[in-house]
């Protein structure tokens, strides 16, 4: 297990991505908790990429949600509806995953959904260069049906109590803290805690960040689990 600076961490995972060589474009899941700062890390990563001159895809789960009125038939604050209710997978490996994988041609959307209006997307398809580098964030990203579909796994690891603070200063301008506390604490950790127990991402992932402490991360490297 390492620990050192933001900068020493991003520039592990910017070798780890180029290390991770393939014949199509590098498909990079960044895993973990709401709140655990998979976005900020993807989006670090990606700039550091890009001024390498790498062509970068960004993109996110939570853009490829199922639509509201479908996602929520075990409650909204229903756990196991959010690990299995809420998520378009067939439509991310279809239009996405797939076609950047060795098996496809390179043509794909980022997006499905549009979560600030609660509509469906199709948003034009664009051709990736055989070198591009995907970095996609989300929760559930090495569930078994996904699993494959990554040439390289990070999952960010957190407290998950720690989640609940970072969310409500996170949503403070869109939600109530008690709203904000309810959902975190009845759906998403125990959402979270269903995930880790059933599938234990981490011994999946390829490198695992603590990111508890965002600017002193610790990380460790894992051998990949044979699947």
């Amino acid at each position: 297990m390492d620990q050192g600076t933001r900068d020493q961490l991003l520039g592990h995972l910017t070798a780890a991505v180029g290390a991770a060589t393939a014949t199509h474009p590098t498909r990079v899941a960044i895993d973990g908790p709401p709140a655990a700062g998979k976005t900020t890390l993807a989006d670090e990563l990606a700039a550091i990429l890009r001024a390498q001159g790498r062509h970068v895809i960004r993109a996110t789960i939570d853009d490829f949600l199922f639509p509201r009125a479908q996602r929520y038939p075990r409650g909204e604050y229903s756990a196991e509806g959010c690990y299995f209710d809420t998520h378009d997978y067939d439509a991310l490996n279809r239009v996405l995953l797939d076609p950047l994988g060795p098996d496809g041609d390179r043509r794909f959307q980022h997006a499905v959904y549009d979560h600030a209006a609660d509509t469906v997307l199709s948003p034009p398809v664009a051709t990736a260069p055989a070198d591009a580098v995907l970095l996609f964030d989300g929760v559930f990203l090495l569930r078994p049906d996904l699993i494959d579909r990554w040439d390289l796994r990070i999952f960010v690891s957190i407290a998950l109590e720690k989640t609940v603070d970072r969310a409500v200063i996170r949503e403070r301008q869109v939600s109530s803290q008690a709203d904000v506390v309810r959902r975190w604490r009845e759906r998403y950790i125990p959402a979270q805690q269903l995930y880790l127990a059933a599938v234990g991402p981490t011994d999946r992932a390829d490198v695992v960040v603590h990111n508890d402490e965002p600017q002193q991360p610790v990380w460790a490297v894992r051998t990949r689990q044979r699947l």
